[in-house]
């Protein structure tokens, strides 16, 4: 029998009274490969949290009986010994220099990978790492002896790695069997089988109410029956039925209906499935480009100090298609997007362009408005589609009056995107869009990007991702620009 890693029994967190999840027992063993996915706040990382000892339950008991390794996504490397040949193979600078973000997430890896744990803890490990760096960990974790448990916006890498899932909703932890795919088909036929039980439901339901009434009708008969003279009762067909205790028959014609009704009232309710309202992004008449290439370059050469990142590239950007750029960490996909954001030097841009620009950068709102009145006061879409288009990147019920300065970092990206993608804008430039979002934000975008009658050109190194919405994918290595 496996050995059991991890064990959480009658766990309990609540965090400003709100209870985060409740859990009766769970248990991790020696081989387990587990992906855990949930929507922002549903306390993904609070569960690992809570497995690794970082954050101590309201109730229950934590059992830890393994050597375990922790990867944090937002905490910086700490003063950690890392195997010089892992610096090496991912290319961490050796110099006391200033870490970029995917370089700050290499070094902790080769500081995780130094040592063999029986079991790893990793909280979304390929945040700022390039595809070099995410086949890297691949590699690593692919034949890796011991028990994996990982929160990752990855699908690629979740159907690659886990062979469970545990989905946190709604306070419970649900467990699937296989990859990430396998547990998006299991929600689709939990969906389909949800939606022929609420027809069903809704058909006995109707069934019910119609004898029910039937029922009622009849009793109020016999009480008419009852107050006829007796000239107007013998005058009727059926006299022999009118002529008998009108309390007793009326009294069981009630009584049945009472009976059906009891039947309704015990009908187990199905609650109807959540269907996400259709998004087209109309594009106004002003805001149409003509020219077939509204972006174009001739030998462009891209430098940062005395460095050049591209040398000599030419390209052409087609009208209204989805462009992926790609390429290693450092490579200059960011500064060649900087640079058509600010009609640089060296392009021919269309005049009627009006680019909006999505940076990797943490969004801090200055004005003092609610998320629905900040997207209505930057927008012509009208109220009930600005609330679907929210809806879809998880803004529900109170997150619509919350105040815009007090939103986390990950609910003021998503809502900046919102706003790119309902503003007055023909051309999107999206740096890294998928970095802070969970899955389910990352289908929502997908959404929006097929819906989006504009151009956009993206910078993404999420495989799943780039292969969902890219028409058309520009790859930059050796410091040119090749279109793949």
């Amino acid at each position: 029998m496996e050995q059991i890693c991890f064990e959480l029994q009658n766990v309990e967190v609540i965090y400003l009274d709100k209870e985060i999840f409740k859990i009766e027992r769970l248990a991790v063993h020696q081989f387990d490969r587990i992906g855990i996915v949930g929507k922002n706040g549903a306390g993904k990382s609070t569960l690992i949290k809570v497995l690794a000892g970082m954050v101590q339950p309201t109730a229950g008991k934590v059992n830890r009986f393994v050597d375990f390794g922790y990867f944090e996504q937002v905490e910086a490397p700490s003063i950690k010994e890392a195997d010089p040949s892992l610096l090496g193979k991912l290319h961490v600078p050796q110099q006391s220099v200033q870490l970029s973000g995917g370089e700050q997430t290499r070094l902790k890896l080769a500081q995780l990978f130094t040592h063999y744990y029986e079991a790893l803890l990793l909280d979304e490990p390929t945040t700022h790492l390039d595809q070099e760096g995410i086949s890297f960990l691949l590699d690593e974790l692919r034949y890796y002896y011991g028990a994996l448990i990982v929160i990752s916006h990855d699908r690629a890498l979740l159907d690659e790695l886990v062979t469970t899932i545990w989905e946190v909703d709604g306070g419970k932890i649900n467990i699937y069997s296989g990859n990430y795919s396998d547990y998006m088909a299991q929600k689709q036929l939990e969906r389909e089988q949800q939606l022929q039980a609420r027809e069903q439901y809704l058909k006995e339901k109707s069934r019910l109410e119609k004898a029910a009434q039937e029922k009622m009708k009849k009793a109020e008969k016999i009480v008419q029956a009852g107050s006829m003279s007796k000239k107007e009762a013998n005058a009727k067909p059926n006299k022999m039925y009118m002529t008998k205790s009108k309390g007793t028959s009326q009294k069981a014609v009630q009584r049945a209906a009472k009976a059906i009704e009891h039947r309704m009232e015990k009908l187990k309710v199905v609650e109807a499935v959540q269907e996400e309202r259709p998004i087209q992004f109309r594009q106004s008449k002003a805001l149409e480009l003509h020219n077939k290439f509204p972006v174009m370059a001739n030998r462009l050469t891209l430098r940062v100090q005395d460095q050049v990142l591209l040398d000599e590239v030419s390209f052409q950007i087609p009208l209204g298609k989805k462009i992926a750029i790609t390429g290693s960490n450092g490579c200059g996909k960011s500064t060649l997007l900087h640079h058509i954001a600010h009609k640089g030097n060296g392009l021919t841009i269309s005049p009627k362009a009006q680019f909006g620009y999505f940076r990797q950068m943490s969004y801090q709102f200055m004005n003092d408005e609610t998320v629905l009145q900040f997207l209505k006061n930057r927008s012509e879409y009208d109220e009930g589609f600005l609330r679907s288009v929210l809806h879809s990147m998880q803004f529900v019920g109170t997150d619509l009056v919350k105040s815009v300065k007090s939103l986390s970092g990950g609910e003021a990206i998503r809502l900046q995107l919102c706003q790119l993608f309902l503003g007055e804008y023909n051309i999107l430039l999206l740096d890294e869009p998928t970095n802070f979002l969970d899955i389910h934000a990352i289908e929502a975008l997908e959404r929006f990007i097929s819906a989006y009658e504009g151009t956009i050109l993206f910078v993404s190194h999420d495989k799943q991702f780039i292969k969902n919405v890219a028409d058309v994918n520009f790859h930059i290595v050796d410091k040119k620009l090749i279109q793949r």
